[in-house]
Formats: C-alpha cells, structure tokens, sequence
C-alpha cells in the first residue's frame, strides 16, 4: 500500500517536531518519530482499521497520548489526514 501525507499532516508532523526540538530532549523527537513510523507500517502491512470517526471513512490512532492520527484507507492508498495534538481545542478540528 502507498501512503500519502495530506498538507495538513505533514504541517501537523512537523509543529510536533519543533515543539519537541524546543520543550524536550533529542530522544523524545526520536521516539516520537520511531512511533510514528511504526502505526505507518502496521497500517500498510496489516491493513489494520483502528477507531472509526464521525468522517466519512476516516479512522483515528493514538500514536502517542498527546497525538492522535486520522487517515483514510482505500483499495491501494493510505492517506495520512492530520496528527492532531489531543490537547488542542477540538473546535478547531478539521481535516481540510
């Protein structure tokens, strides 16, 4: 299976790398990074479904307990929607 990263997503990755970069350790950007890589294979090696969301076929996973993943999956193609900081205002959730 392809993955492909939304702008929101890769946006997202990276406010939660620099604020790793500047709050935490150098290990921290790695285990979050490594975590990161590790829910990717499972969902393209193991076409694994996890939470189903309101959104139309999107599904959500915790890859850490600060940052939720929401993707959508379709016959050939992962499509990586936002890493979402659960503790960000919700209000101001959207996918596009």
């Amino acid at each position: 299976m392809k993955v492909t990263w939304s702008r929101l997503a890769r946006s997202d990755f990276w406010k939660n790398i620099e604020y790793l970069e500047k709050e935490w350790s150098p290990q921290e950007v790695i285990s979050f990074i490594n975590e990161v890589e590790y829910h990717i294979q499972l969902l393209k090696n193991n076409n694994i479904y996890f939470i189903k969301t309101g959104y139309k076929d999107v599904f959500k996973i915790v890859i850490i307990k600060q940052v939720t993943l929401f993707y959508r999956v379709s016959e050939s193609n992962i499509e990586l929607l936002r890493f979402w900081n659960n503790y960000q205002d919700l209000s101001k959730f959207r996918l596009k």
